[in-house]
């Protein structure tokens, strides 16, 4: 293939890799791993134990790692994985060690004068995508999945790298390669006359595949938020209760509480997980006319946190007798939930959720704390379900499915209006190569390298 061939020329592809794997500092164990040829041949040279060019594939066997004057640095434990049934494609050799730095260090070194290169960052990774045991959108996947800090954003990380985010591209691919073969067919007889594709049916499948093409561009949003914590802004009057409902939510005392008005001038920025999904907390300044110049900017804050946010918590105490604010600007894509705090001075009141979803809560008590959290992760995958839903987060797959979209509706109108066949069949052709960039069939050379360059070193 071209484009794998042309990044070959970044690095060597017939040398020997080595890297730690392990993340930096000190721990029980740490992992080195060398991938190339020669891996197994390096590696004796500084092994004592059984002969590792002859042992069997997936095995480990347990030796001693020594200098370049034999002398031993550490016990180990070597796993064995031959070419080509390994990440890599090529013979790797993976290496446990005890985590000490300076033995990592000099163990890296020590096979660095035995004959291996340094990796450099994604190296790994990026020769799991030249030898085809991966491409590019799952090594992406990979890299997403190193990062996860959430269930959910593991879970969408997974299904990328295991493929599944791939298939669904290449059978959109697939589908359009056929459409096109049928009009570039008409071309070929063009002075016949003669018609292979109904149009009708032509203007139904491309549809369909707009249609796929719109769920997956259309859930980058949701996908962006489950990756870097969904902001939820908690907004409200002063003394409505914010930061007591913010220390509440993330049981411990994060924010000050005071009956003063006006003691949160800044927002405050906590993370919670729930239910899997990692939300970022915004408590905010109060709104209210003010004169207080440093007030006025923490408000000014306050409506920024309230027009980035997915979720708003619109605050309002149950004895309030003021308006509530509803001038909040804000993403048509936001879900607005009220919340009635302090329902501890009404007894009478023992509901915690109405029918129309306002949530009434006491951050004294606790009631209706549990539920609001759980209305929270219900409102998150209202729209798409990490668990269920094929969610896409890179940005770069955003664009490019966006090209592919814009490209296909060129296809639809062309259809529709009785274009000459030629120019749709041209359009098709750049729904095609925006596809085919999505998995590294044709990407940009400087794409490759800036994608591997972002991994960290020893994957």
């Amino acid at each position: 293939m071209v484009s794998r061939h042309i990044i070959q020329t970044m690095t060597s592809h017939t040398d020997t890799i080595v890297s730690i794997s392990s993340p930096p500092g000190q721990g029980a164990i740490a992992l080195i791993r060398m991938s190339g040829p020669d891996a197994f041949s390096i590696l004796s040279k500084r092994w004592k134990g059984r002969d590792l060019t002859s042992l069997k594939s997936h095995t480990a066997h347990l030796g001693t790692i020594t200098d370049s004057d034999g002398k031993p640095l550490d016990q180990a434990l070597v796993t064995i994985f031959r070419a080509p049934a390994s990440f890599t494609g090529e013979n790797i050799a993976e290496i446990a060690i005890h985590g000490s730095r300076w033995i990592q260090k000099t163990v890296v070194e020590t096979l660095v004068e035995a004959g291996a290169r340094p990796a450099l960052p994604g190296e790994f990774s990026q020769r799991a995508f030249l030898n085809h045991k991966i491409d590019l959108a799952q090594a992406e996947g990979i890299a997403d999945l190193i990062a996860s800090d959430s269930r959910a954003a593991h879970t969408i990380a997974l299904t990328q790298a295991s493929g599944k985010f791939s298939h669904e591209i290449n059978t959109l691919r697939d589908q359009l390669i056929h459409l096109a073969s049928l009009l570039e067919l008409e071309l070929d007889f063009s002075e016949e006359d003669v018609t292979f594709a109904d149009r009708q049916n032509l203007l139904n499948l491309t549809q369909t595949l707009q249609a796929t093409i719109r769920r997956l561009t259309d859930s980058f949003r949701q996908g962006k938020a489950f990756k870097e914590g969904i902001p939820v802004a908690i907004i409200g009057a002063p003394n409505a209760g914010k930061s007591t409902l913010l220390n509440a939510l993330l049981r411990e005392d994060k924010a000050i509480v005071t009956d003063i008005p006006g003691t949160t001038r800044d927002i405050i920025e906590e993370t919670l997980e729930i239910q899997g999904i990692r939300f970022r907390l915004i408590d905010t300044a109060g709104l209210r006319e003010t004169e207080d110049t440093i007030e006025r900017i923490g408000i000014s804050r306050a409506k920024d946190a309230a027009a980035r946010a997915a979720i708003i918590l619109r605050l309002t105490p149950v004895d309030h007798q003021g308006q509530v604010p509803t001038d909040i600007v804000h993403s048509p894509h936001t879900t607005i939930i009220d919340v009635r705090t302090k329902t501890d001075l009404c007894p009478l009141l023992t509901h915690s959720l109405l029918d129309n979803g306002c949530a009434h809560i006491s951050a004294k008590t606790g009631q209706g704390i549990d539920e609001l959290r759980q209305l929270l992760a219900s409102t998150a995958r209202s729209k798409y379900n990490p668990d269920t839903d094929l969610i896409i987060t890179n940005a770069r797959h955003h664009s490019t499915l966006e090209k592919a979209g814009e490209s296909l509706g060129r296809v639809e109108e062309g259809l529709r209006e009785g274009i000459p066949t030629d120019l749709i069949a041209e359009d098709l052709r750049h729904s095609i190569h925006y596809l085919s960039e999505l998995t590294g069939e044709i990407p940009p050379d400087l794409l490759l390298e800036n994608i591997f360059r972002s991994f960290c070193i020893g994957k």
